[in-house]
């Protein structure tokens, strides 16, 4: 029962968290060109979800190698 109940609560958290950051951003499917919120779909479009994944993770990516190449140099 408690697993149900983890698998409920997280798809509600989820779908809410996706929801608020897309009312936050003005992404929000409201009747408003596109331009409105720069050209960018709601995060509900799974697709969209995807690409910013990505892009957070190449640009997590980069960031660590930078600290990585940055501590090399700091420490000899």
């Amino acid at each position: 029962m408690r697993m149900l109940f983890g698998f409920i609560l997280g798809v509600v958290v989820t779908i809410a968290g996706a929801y608020a950051y897309d009312s936050q951003t003005g992404r929000t499917v409201n009747g408003l060109s596109p331009a409105a919120a720069d050209g960018q779909a709601p995060m509900v479009n799974w697709g969209v979800v995807s690409d910013n994944w990505n892009n957070f993770q190449a640009t997590v990516r980069v960031k660590t190698e930078d600290l990585e190449k940055s501590l090399k140099r700091h420490t000899g």
